[in-house]
């Protein structure tokens, strides 16, 4: 490999002038992608789809518990009937209340007892799986909300029903400008590639760490994911 050559602090400064010209026009193109992508036109849904009836079985939807399924919840319509949340999603529903983050009301499954499920929407997280916590719903209607969704085979490698695709993850570039807009002076990264964000971080001197939650890396994750890449191609942490 060819060693870099060594310059002068001005013939530095002017490289990476040059630099940032070619990143900023790079991210701008990209971004006027993206608002391109948005303006799409929609497709009519032509396909038809089976709703359960009045004693039909409960529908039980997993999804990351911090984040993704505060994001499922902001986009329900309350009167579909009741929501109830597995413990690890009420908890950190309580905290999105607090912050003034508004979210439809939930019932905390286990606080609930004995009653009939039929039409109950139940959000849990992915390693609730097949637990005996599932059980006390009697028939259930499975479904999961992640990008690994859009794979291939994924929703019939965990035996689900339905599968849903909405995905949480952020490319390195709209990482780095959500954290700057922020002005955020300490950050904590969890759920992603932890170590190589914490770096990048600190050499912008900014105080930062890695934070592992209760609720595990693994919720969200493919058991046979894609290749993802490394550091600095483009695809980031999530």
């Amino acid at each position: 490999m060819k060693p870099q050559p060594v310059v002068s602090p001005q013939e530095w400064e002017a490289a990476r002038e040059q630099l940032l010209v070619k990143e900023k026009t790079h991210l701008r193109a990209r971004d006027a992608l993206a608002a391109e992508r948005r303006r799409m036109p929609w497709m009519a849904v032509e396909k038809t789809y089976k709703f359960e009836g009045p004693k039909g079985k409960a529908s039980l939807l997993f999804a990351y518990a911090l984040g993704k399924a505060q994001r499922i919840l902001a986009g329900l319509d309350a009167s579909i009937g009741p929501i109830f949340t597995h413990g690890a999603v009420e908890r950190l529903n309580g905290v999105y209340r607090e912050s003034g983050v508004a979210l439809p009301g939930t019932i905390h499954a286990a606080s609930a007892g004995e009653r009939d499920w039929s039409r109950a929407l139940i959000l849990a997280p992915p390693s609730a799986n097949g637990t005996p916590w599932t059980r006390r719903f009697g028939q259930v209607s499975t479904g999961f909300v992640s990008g690994w969704m859009r794979i291939r085979g994924a929703r019939r490698r965990r035996s689900l029903d339905r599968g849903f695709v909405l995905s949480d993850h952020a490319d390195w570039p709209g990482l780095q400008r959500a954290i700057v807009a922020t002005g955020a002076e300490r950050v904590i990264v969890t759920h992603g590639y932890e170590a190589v964000m914490v770096r990048w971080l600190s050499e912008q001197g900014l105080e930062a760490s890695a934070f592992e939650t209760e609720y595990g890396d693994s919720d969200d994750e493919d058991p046979h994911p894609v290749p993802l890449p490394q550091a600095g191609e483009g695809e980031g942490t999530s």
